[in-house]
């Protein structure tokens, strides 16, 4: 097929889509006409992807073709899922990835985004779709490696990375922490039983800390023992990245669980500012009495000073709407236990809205009214702790990018799959680990092509669809070995299109 401009006597210019594969000139279609140059040359260009798909449609006449068809069939020698390199790897390499020069770690990477099971599993995969052949031994054996010889690596790939992509030096960092659970009893040096986010208490577990940049992108992690206070992973991570880095100057945010009288101490003493969410309730009766005190009528937020620090306290209506709603189911719950008889003096330390319980004699249990209408006051208020030289207003919003962190997490645990952990030797543990900072690494700079290209597609969408694109091997009975990526659906030309393969 070709394309032809045909001029017409009326002095238009008709762009058609011409066949001659049966040695006559047949007209496919007409796709428009034009005596505008610039409409002309538009028209030309949608003739010709038109015409490459007209190409690709064309049906063979199995009655003439029958043996070529079945003989390239049969020429086939393998077929390989490639979308995977194409997409994925691309961001890997863009990243700076690909300065590490080791085929399986790439490999673990981009294979923990689109299958992330155990290595045993990820191993057989690979044969089976790339025909890549590692042994159970090659891998644990580089597991056993990889921390001690990529995590710096790794962590410095992203931060430079992510310099570029912010354009801009960084000045804010933002923490937090999760738990990692084991499906093991038995506890270790690290390996231990503690207050877990996943309700997995009775699992040992370990901390891992994250630090990220706004909008998320991760900087630096590390691991921790199973029952370490989470307060207490804050300043080796920090320290190790303002070090590292050479940094004058920095402001770290973090939420309430971090915050403590030692962390505080130690943020001034080393010179860094902060922005710590606060335990407004746990105040002193003086500063308690402050903020109860504050007209939140016209003004949504007001500045406390504290003992040299700053105490901003916000109210939100919606946030106001959720405590009371969050009260009153507790309550409800309660009154509801109380009437059955089955709350006893045991259910004081339970979870639940107990503080608004009152002991009355040995056993005898009721709500105490007076803490619920003192909790009430309290509906709505948010408080963030600083010594930061920022106005409210910057405060407030650098605060805001903590939830960023919290989503990273949840990448972590529902895409990446990175609990439970099954690995035991602490060195294949920390690798565990690194593998899955480098993969959210590359889900989230997939995400963001994604909105810069001003895309629908989500970054779980786009990694569907590429474990659906393979490529092709022929060998021609000259010996010619011929490679085809095969494009079969609307969603994978987009994705063609979209990162340019």
């Amino acid at each position: 097929m070709f394309i032809r401009k045909k001029p017409n006597k009326s002095g238009l210019v008709s762009v058609q889509i011409i066949d001659k594969s049966k040695g006559k000139y047949k007209v496919v279609k007409t796709v428009g006409s034009s005596n505008d140059p610039d409409e002309i040359e538009r028209l030309m260009v949608q003739a010709k992807d038109q015409a490459r798909q007209l190409v690709g449609l064309q049906e063979i006449d199995f009655t003439n073709h029958r043996e070529v068809f079945e003989q390239v069939l049969s020429s086939i020698t393998s077929h390989r899922l490639v979308g995977i390199k194409y997409v994925l790897g691309k961001i890997f390499d863009e990243i700076g990835f690909g300065q590490i020069q080791d085929e399986l770690f790439r490999d673990l990477v981009l294979y923990r985004l689109i299958y992330p099971k155990s290595k045993l599993k990820t191993t057989e995969f690979l044969y089976r779709y790339e025909q890549k052949s590692y042994s159970e031994d090659q891998v644990y054996r580089f597991m056993d490696k990889l921390h001690s010889k990529y995590k710096e690596i790794v962590q410095h790939i992203s931060y430079t990375h992510t310099l570029r992509v912010l354009g801009e030096e960084i000045h804010a960092v933002f923490y937090d922490v999760t738990t990692l659970y084991f499906e093991i009893e038995r506890e270790d040096e690290v390996r231990k039983a503690g207050f877990s986010k996943d309700g997995k208490h009775k699992h040992p577990q370990i901390v891992l800390g994250l630090l990220v940049s706004k909008d998320a992108y991760p900087l630096a992690y590390d691991i921790f023992e199973g029952n370490k206070y989470e307060g207490d992973t804050f300043l080796p991570i920090l320290e190790g990245f303002r070090t590292k880095y050479g940094f004058q100057k920095l402001t770290v945010v973090a939420d309430a669980g971090l915050l403590s009288n030692r962390n505080v101490s130690e943020l001034i003493k080393k010179g860094y500012e902060f922005i710590l969410g606060a335990r407004i309730k746990s105040e002193s009766n003086e500063v308690k009495d402050k903020i109860l005190n504050l007209d939140f009528g016209k003004e949504k937020k007001h500045l406390i000073e504290k003992d040299g620090l700053k105490l901003v306290v916000t109210h939100s209506e919606d946030r106001a709407k959720k405590d009371r709603y969050n009260r009153e189911k507790g309550l409800a719950r309660l009154e509801k236990l109380l009437k059955s008889g089955k709350l006893t003096k045991s259910s004081i330390n339970n979870k639940g809205y107990n503080k608004f319980l009152k002991m009355e004699g040995e056993v005898t249990l009721a709500v105490d009214s007076e803490k619920v209408t003192l909790d009430q006051k309290w509906d709505g208020l948010k408080g963030y702790l600083t010594n930061s030289t920022m106005t409210v207003a910057e405060i407030l919003q650098n605060y805001r990018h903590l939830w960023q962190i919290e989503k990273a997490f949840r990448v972590a645990k529902s895409e990446l799959k990175i609990r439970p952990i099954f690995h035991f030797k602490r060195e294949r543990i920390e690798a565990h680990i690194c593998l899955n900072f480098t993969a959210y690494k590359v889900y989230k700079e997939l995400d963001r092509q994604l909105k810069e290209k001003k895309s629908d597609f989500t970054p779980e969408k786009v990694i569907e669809i590429i474990q659906n694109i393979y490529e092709i091997t022929v060998v021609t009975p000259k010996h010619e070995v011929l490679r085809k990526t095969m494009i079969l659906t609307e969603e994978q030309k987009m994705i063609q299109d979209l990162f340019g393969f």
